[in-house]
């Protein structure tokens, strides 16, 4: 038989409101305020949605050292993570392609060195 008591803060899992909670953090401070694998949970939400992607992140970065070589990685050695799946992999590359050409964008055309 279900419970009938009414349900409080205090009986919702941990985890509860962490998606809202590091997205509030983000908006506010900015991403030198979070940890690398706090700023790939970002990502990975959009990729992963229903699902605790906090471990994820953690194996991810534990296994390529940092979020520049999760990015970096080859979607083989991505899809090798369990929990990672083509898709995933394939947004990773995403973001790593789109900081290169970023950071491309920003010295093309532009006085590296001056006098």
């Amino acid at each position: 038989m279900a419970d009938a008591r009414p349900s409080s803060d205090t009986d919702k899992p941990h985890y509860h409101g962490h998606r809202d909670r590091l997205r509030a953090r983000f908006a506010d401070a900015g991403g030198e305020a979070l940890h690398d694998y706090e700023l790939l949970e970002l990502a990975l939400f959009r990729s992963i949605p229903r699902r605790d992607v906090k471990p994820l992140a953690k194996a991810l970065i534990k296994r390529f050292g940092d979020l520049g070589r999760v990015c970096s990685a080859s979607v083989g050695q991505l899809t090798e993570i369990q929990g990672v799946s083509e898709k995933t992999a394939l947004d990773l590359k995403l973001i790593q392609a789109m900081a290169a050409r970023i950071a491309r964008e920003q010295v093309t055309g532009r006085t590296v060195i001056s006098s």
